[in-house]
């Protein structure tokens, strides 16, 4: 039987630049996790864009 890791993916959201001119977002999820994806600088912008669009 496989050793069962806790989850502490649990924290504040994040993003951090990678060598490879990327863009990594970890974002805290509900039930404990985070979501972590990567996104180029034009994904990074559009999504800036888009949330600046639904935002106060």
């Amino acid at each position: 039987m496989a050793a069962m890791k806790p989850r502490t993916g649990d924290g504040p959201m994040e993003a951090i630049r990678e060598k490879r001119d990327l863009i990594i977002v970890k974002v805290p999820a509900e039930g404990g996790g985070r979501l972590v994806f990567s996104l180029k600088d034009e994904e990074a912008v559009a999504l800036r864009d888009a949330l600046n669009g639904v935002t106060k």
